[in-house]
């Protein structure tokens, strides 16, 4: 879903679609993460969700450069990430 006449309109879809193409996978690590450590699963969250409303506005502004300046959301989700691969290795060494 693309205009020929509006460059803005693409920028706008481009921000959802990516943010609806990440957020499955955000979710079920941030839950996961959440499960053991919620505080911390907390605010890594805080900062991606904060990280991609600056990452839509950035957009939005039509200069797709601007993107970039949500790209502290990656703090967020490598994070969920990390702290979900540590809770998998904890329940792994704890059932053997």
């Amino acid at each position: 879903m693309y205009s020929d006449k509006d460059p803005l309109f693409n920028c706008i879809q481009r921000a959802h679609q990516s943010t609806v193409e990440i957020y499955p996978q955000w979710l079920i690590f941030q839950l996961i993460a959440g499960v053991v450590y919620p505080i911390s699963a907390s605010l890594l969250g805080i900062i991606w969700v904060t990280s991609r409303f600056t990452y839509a506005w950035g957009y939005y502004s039509g200069v797709p450069e601007k993107r970039m300046n949500g790209s502290y959301g990656y703090i967020g989700l490598l994070g969920v990430i990390f702290l979900s691969t540590v809770v998998a290795f904890k329940t792994l060494i704890s059932s053997g």
